[in-house]
This record gives structure tokens, C-alpha cells and sequence, in this order.
């Protein structure tokens, strides 16, 4: 027998998987919160069980529990990981951005494509229009932590242009919508209308979002706009 284990102490490779474990245990959270994402997204809130969950990240639904408690507690989880965390460095984009309020539209909505729509995180916001009436809870913190925060700073870009002349004056509150809807179209047509368009016509999403870009500044801007080659 070693000596460290006649005086109780721990071998390299007791160690080493002592280690492992708790490595393991601090990417728990990671894996519980990525599994969940992949099966709202794949099923919805409802049909989601917690078990399911568990055994997609490979722990006991009691594990499970000991981050998240219920299946509220884990999808509020999810949306904060995937998109309301990162309103703040968002935010700071925007204080920072050194182009003009034009430049700064297209900047925006081909970010959130990469970022935001282009991920399994886009699932979510289908989940939402799909579930939220069913989940006035769920409703409300999604209303909270993401569509106040991402109105506001949509908000904040359009009122930047307006002081400095680039935009015409304009109802903010209505004309932050005309950048929304057609990023809400494209995540309706990436999780759900998709298989009814044609194959021979598919959607490119850079495009798509180029020539909504187009359309929005021809209607915001106060002068002629320089369209985007594409």
C-alpha cells in the first residue's frame, strides 16, 4: 500500500478524477441549459418534460432540479443565456458605434441574424407566439427581459437618427416595428412556413435581410440612401 493512502492522503489519480468531477459540476449548468434549449425549440414548453431534459444532458432529473427547481426556473434560464443576458453588450455596441444611424440599422439586423437568428436560440421566439397565451407567466417575463429591453435599444437607434437629421422625424414607438417584422418573418419561415416554400425559390436569409434593410432606410431616411451591393 501507497504511503499516501496509509496516511489518508489522495494518490495523482485520485486527484486528477477528483478534478474531472468538478469540472464536470461547473459545466452541469451548460449542458442542462443547452439540452433544454434543443427540446423547447424541437417540442415547445409544454411538451417538454424535465426528465427529458435530464437524460438529454446526461444527469438524474434530481440533478436537474438542484440548479432549476421547476421547468419555469430552467426556460427562464434559457431565454437569459441565449438573449436577454446580452442586451448589455448590445448596449455598448450601440453607445460605441462610430458610423452613421443608416449604417447602424444594417448593422443591427444582420447581427441579430448571426447571433440571434441564425441559432437554435431563434426558436424561442416561435415558442413564445405559439405558448405565451398559455403561459401568462412566462408571457410576461418574456415581455420583460426581452421585447422591453430590444424595443428600447431599436428605439434608441432610430432616435440618434432623427437628431442628427439622417432619419425623418417619425413615431418611434410605431417605427421601431418596421425593423421587427421582418426579422419576426424570418424566424416564422425558418421553423414553421419554410415547407411551403417552393423548392426551387429558397430564402436566403442574407439577402432577405439586405433587401429589408433597403426597404426600411428608403422610407426612414431623409435624404436618397446608397443601397447596399449585393
Amino acid at each position: 500500500m501507497s504511503l499516501s493512502k496509509l496516511i489518508g492522503g489522495k494518490s495523482a489519480p485520485d486527484e486528477a478524477q477528483a478534478s474531472r468531477r468538478e469540472r464536470r459540476k461547473e459545466a452541469r449548468p451548460g449542458e442542462l441549459l443547452d439540452a433544454a434549449l434543443e427540446l423547447f425549440v424541437e417540442k415547445g414548453f409544454a411538451a417538454t418534460r424535465s426528465e427529458e431534459v435530464a437524460a438529454r444532458a446526461g444527469v438524474s432529473k434530481g440533478t436537474l432540479f438542484l440548479y432549476f427547481p421547476t421547468k419555469e426556473d430552467l426556460f427562464k434560464a434559457v431565454v437569459r443565456e441565449n438573449i436577454s443576458g446580452r442586451f448589455a453588450e448590445w448596449s455598448s455596441e450601440f453607445e460605441t458605434f462610430e458610423g452613421t444611424a443608416a449604417e447602424m440599422v444594417r448593422y443591427c439586423m444582420q447581427v441579430w441574424w448571426q447571433r440571434i437568428g441564425a441559432t437554435r436560440a431563434s426558436g424561442i421566439t416561435k415558442l413564445m407566439m405559439s405558448e405565451a397565451r398559455n403561459f401568462p407567466e412566462l408571457a410576461a417575463f418574456y415581455q420583460q427581459e426581452v421585447i422591453r429591453p430590444g424595443t428600447e435599444l431599436l428605439r434608441r437607434i432610430l432616435q440618434r437618427g432623427v437628431d442628427s437629421g439622417e432619419f425623418r422625424p417619425l413615431d418611434l414607438d410605431y417605427g421601431v416595428y418596421s425593423i421587427i417584422s421582418p426579422m419576426v418573418f424570418l424566424i416564422m419561415m425558418k421553423h414553421s412556413m419554410n415547407a411551403c416554400v417552393p423548392k426551387d425559390f429558397p430564402l436566403d436569409p442574407e439577402r432577405y435581410i439586405a433587401v429589408q434593410a433597403d426597404t426600411v432606410l428608403s422610407g426612414l431616411c431623409a435624404r436618397p440612401v446608397e443601397k447596399v451591393r449585393r
